[in-house]
Parts: structure tokens; C-alpha cells; sequence
């Protein structure tokens, strides 16, 4: 099993740009997919991006398609967010999810369907 840590989190001005770091320790990444999540206070945990096991395909939430672009690197045990154009309403607790697989429509996108969570980074986005 792998451990997630994410890192790369603060406090930016509207339109500015941040770049998260989610590094595992642990043996065999390559065999999980991990998805970018965020929590905002009050608010339930949120799908923002996931990523194929080698990296090949991407998929995002359509709030930050575009703006957003998740990649990672296997050899280095990471998986990076490039946040652009950021808005107040990105302002949450990122966090990293992964898992091997799972079955259903959509069920990447559910947060119930991953046991393994790194403790989220703050992204916080000033008006």
C-alpha cells in the first residue's frame, strides 16, 4: 500500500496560479490511479482531476477544465496540479486519492470509493 503526502498549498490573489505536489511512499505507484479532491467548509469533498496509472489520460471536473492540469511522474512517486486562472470558489483542502480500480459508472469520481488519503494541503484564493 502507498502513503500519500501533499504539498504546495497557500494564499494567492484571484488569477494567480499554485502548483500541489502529491508524493507516495511506497511500493508499485504506477499501480493506482489518483484522483485530486477538495473540500471547501460546509461543503462536501469534491472531484476536481484524475490521472491514468502511466499518466496517459487526464480527466477533469468541468469547473476547472482548463484552468487545471494534473500530471505525474512514476519514477519520482508524484502527481502534480497546476492551478492557473484560479478563483475565489477554488479557495478548499486539496487533497489526493488513490486507488487500484474500482467498478461502476463514475465511481472514480465518488470519495467514498478511496481508502487512501494523504491529510490535504489549504489553497486558499483572495478576492
Amino acid at each position: 500500500q502507498v502513503h500519500l503526502a501533499e504539498s504546495g498549498g497557500g494564499l494567492v490573489p484571484a488569477a494567480g496560479s499554485l502548483r500541489l505536489s502529491c508524493v507516495a511512499s511506497g511500493r508499485t505507484f504506477s499501480n493506482y490511479i489518483v484522483t485530486w479532491f477538495r473540500q471547501a467548509p460546509g461543503k462536501e469533498r469534491e472531484y476536481v482531476a484524475r490521472i491514468s496509472y502511466s499518466g496517459t489520460s487526464t480527466y477533469y471536473a468541468d469547473s476547472v477544465k482548463g484552468r487545471f492540469t494534473i500530471s505525474r511522474d512514476n519514477a519520482k512517486n508524484t502527481v502534480a496540479l497546476q492551478m492557473n486562472s484560479l478563483k475565489p470558489e477554488d479557495t478548499a483542502v486539496y487533497y489526493c486519492g488513490a486507488l487500484t480500480v474500482c467498478s461502476g459508472y463514475g465511481c472514480y469520481r465518488s470519495p467514498t470509493e478511496y481508502k487512501i488519503w494523504g491529510q490535504g494541503t489549504q489553497v486558499t484564493v483572495s478576492s
